[in-house]
C-alpha cells in the first residue's frame, strides 16, 4: 500500500513539473505582466503615430528591448511559435523563416545572421531581444529619438533579401575558412574580429581588394599561417560561418584593425614591435 501511495506521488510529481515545464514555455512568447531587471527603464514605441508595445520594451543595458511576439504581431502575417527543447521562437512571414535562441547574440533569417550584440533573453516567461535585429528581419525601420528617449517604428513593406542573394558565396566561403582555422574555439565575439581583420585589409589599399586575395596574399610572405598548414581547406565551424555572416552583414568591432596573434604561440614578434595595440579577445590581441 505504501509502495502504491509512493508511486501515486511520483507520478503526479512528473505531471505537476511537465505542466509547469508547458506553461513556463507558452508563456515564453504569450502576454502577461513583464517586470524587467534591476537597472533597466521603460520605453516608448510608436508605428504609425501610436503608441506600441506597451510594457513589452525596455531599456536593458542601453540597448532597447522588445517581446518578440508582440513585435511581430505588429506585422501583418506572421506567425509565432515556440520549441520549448531548444528554447527558441521561430517567426514565420510566408516562406521567410526567422528564429531567436536564449542566450544567442545573434538571429538567424532565411539564411542570414542578424547580430544582437547583446544576448536574447527570457524575463518574466518572454523572450526579449534587441529591436534593431528583429526589425531588420522583418523588413521595419527603426528611429531612435535621443529627445523623448522613445523609438518609431515603420513598416517598409519589404522583407529582406534571403542569405543566397545576399551572400557573395566566394567570399562567404573563403572568410568562415579563415575565421575558423585561425579562431577554432574563441568566442563569437573573437571570430568576428578576426573577420573584420579580413575585411579591413580588403578595404584598404595597401592590401588586395577581396576577400580570397588578402587570405592568399603573399607579399611580405604568406600573411596567414593557415594557408601554409593547409587548414585554410578544412570544414568551416558552424559558429565560424555565423561569425562570417555578421561580419558580411556589416558588423565591425573595429574599422581599424589590421592583424592580430596569439603572444603565447607566437614565433615572430614583429606585429607586436611595429603596430599599435588595440584590445584583447580572448588568445589573440589585435593590432592597427
Amino acid at each position: 500500500m505504501k509502495e502504491r501511495k509512493r508511486r501515486i506521488t511520483a507520478f503526479l510529481a512528473c505531471v505537476a513539473i511537465l505542466l509547469s515545464a508547458f506553461s513556463t514555455a507558452a508563456a515564453a512568447t504569450s502576454g502577461g505582466e513583464v517586470i524587467f531587471p534591476q537597472g533597466s527603464s521603460s520605453v516608448e514605441v510608436y508605428m504609425g503615430g501610436k503608441r506600441v508595445l506597451e510594457g513589452k520594451a525596455a531599456l536593458i543595458d542601453s540597448v532597447t528591448y522588445v517581446a518578440i511576439r508582440e513585435f511581430s504581431d505588429l506585422i501583418e502575417d506572421t506567425e509565432v511559435s515556440w520549441d520549448a527543447k531548444t528554447r527558441t521562437a521561430v517567426v514565420t512571414k510566408g516562406t521567410k523563416v526567422i528564429t531567436a535562441t536564449e542566450g544567442d547574440r545573434y538571429i538567424y533569417a532565411d539564411g542570414r545572421c542578424f547580430y544582437t550584440v547583446t544576448p536574447i533573453r527570457i524575463i518574466s516567461n518572454k523572450m526579449f531581444l534587441p529591436v534593431r535585429a528583429i526589425a531588420k528581419a522583418l523588413g521595419v525601420e527603426v528611429t531612435w529619438d535621443g529627445t523623448t528617449r522613445s523609438v518609431k517604428l515603420r513598416d517598409t513593406g519589404v522583407m529582406p533579401l534571403s542569405g543566397d542573394r545576399f551572400y557573395n558565396a566566394d567570399d562567404l566561403f573563403w572568410l568562415s575558412r579563415i575565421i575558423s582555422a585561425e579562431a577554432k574555439g574563441e568566442s563569437l565575439l573573437g571570430q568576428i574580429a578576426v573577420g573584420n581583420v579580413v575585411i579591413n585589409r580588403r578595404n584598404s589599399r595597401s592590401y588586395p581588394n577581396t576577400i580570397y586575395g588578402v587570405i592568399f596574399d603573399r607579399k611580405g610572405g604568406t600573411q596567414f599561417s593557415p594557408v601554409s598548414f593547409g587548414t585554410i581547406y578544412q570544414k568551416p565551424t558552424a559558429s565560424s560561418i555565423i561569425a562570417a555572416k555578421i561580419c558580411l552583414e556589416g558588423y565591425s568591432i573595429s574599422n581599424e584593425i589590421l592583424f592580430f596573434m596569439n603572444p603565447r604561440i607566437a614565433t615572430n614578434n614583429w606585429i607586436a614591435k611595429n603596430r599599435t595595440f588595440e584590445f584583447r579577445i580572448g588568445n589573440h590581441d589585435f593590432y592597427s
